[in-house]
């Protein structure tokens, strides 16, 4: 085999063996097998099982041998050398893979900030920095429009098994983004002494975040707002300011807690049947298309966030005054 033949060989071994943490012994098998295949293509009909290849590791010089006879071709040397150069570097980007792959696998349920490499059919491809993320249509906002070069934060969702092994899909319509760019933005929640108890979203539309803190002297809504919207403008212009945010606070009581989830509607009467998990709320009638929302949407989310089906009845003025005054 010529020298710089062997010199390639022996620089990509070397390769695998320190820098890779591949074991040597491994990466010559797997060589053996693909110089004994590249054999076979050029020697139809032959019995692989009854030959065998060797491979010098220092010298990087390979032999054919049929049993005990030697049977090697003139000039097969360099087309083994070729072959044994792409299993080795194929070898090392398996393993730099795998490395990368279990660098994210660690990092998997929070967000990172990337930036639109491509489009793939109907996916988005992310730049995350040492791996692509892919963002599958589901996964999208349904009305965000994406361009090349565009910074985004995305949910690292998951790591699956694709057609070229372990892919890691990314997402922007997950509840994961969401509280992670409220710890992102919130000191408070980062902490933990506000906590996210409950995120009922509609991505791309609206989403409402139920916060809850046991630490005396925090208002847990107040910090997640910020002086003057602050902290949630935030992280509504992380989504171009086309999903609304409504922030309320977790209440044990689930009456209390129903109506805060039906904000901003206000003065609502709860009715409850705990073990049907159903409320009945009553609500003035110049109000009732805000307790419902567009399209039901407020009403939907609200029942998403509490986990009660929650119905809106219409309640006239004088009714809605006659029972404050029986409450009271």
């Amino acid at each position: 085999m010529p020298a710089i033949q062997r010199s390639e060989f022996a620089l990509a071994l070397n390769q695998v063996a320190t820098e890779r943490g591949v074991d040597v012994s491994v990466v010559l098998e797997t060589v053996k097998n693909a110089i004994l295949a590249a054999y076979r293509k050029d020697h139809p009909g032959v019995e692989v099982e009854e030959y065998r290849a060797s491979l010098n590791e220092n010298t990087g010089e390979t032999r054919i041998f049929h049993k005990d006879t030697d049977v090697t071709p003139p000039g097969f040397g360099r087309i083994a050398a070729q072959t044994a150069k792409q299993v080795i570097l194929q070898k090392i980007r398996e393993k730099e893979k795998e490395a990368i792959l279990t660098d994210y696998s660690t990092r998997m349920g929070t967000i990172i900030n990337g930036m639109v490499l491509r489009f793939s059919g109907p996916n988005v491809i992310v730049d995350i920095g040492k791996a692509e993320g892919i963002m599958s249509p589901a996964e999208q906002l349904p009305n965000e429009k994406y361009r090349l070069n565009q910074r985004i934060a995305v949910h690292l969702l998951e790591i699956k098994e694709g057609a070229r092994g372990g892919e890691i899909m990314v997402s922007r319509g997950s509840n994961g983004i969401m509280e992670g760019l409220f710890k992102r933005e919130i000191p408070e929640v980062a902490q933990g002494s506000v906590v996210i108890r409950a995120i009922a979203r509609d991505p791309g539309n609206r989403c409402k975040v139920a916060v809850y803190t046991d630490q005396y002297g925090i208002d847990p809504v107040g910090s997640c707002v910020g002086q003057r919207g602050v902290r949630v403008q935030a992280i509504i212009q992380e989504f171009g300011g086309i999903e609304k945010i409504d922030i309320v606070q977790w209440q044990e009581d689930p009456r209390a807690y129903i109506a805060a989830a039906l904000s901003p509607a206000k003065d609502l009467r709860v009715e409850i049947d705990e073990k049907e998990k159903t409320a009945c709320v009553y609500v003035e009638e110049d109000k009732l298309s805000m307790a419902i929302g567009k399209n039901g949407e407020n009403a939907r989310l609200a029942s998403k966030l509490t986990g009660y089906r929650i119905e809106i009845e219409p309640q006239k003025a004088q009714e809605a005054e006659s029972a404050k005054a029986a409450d009271a």
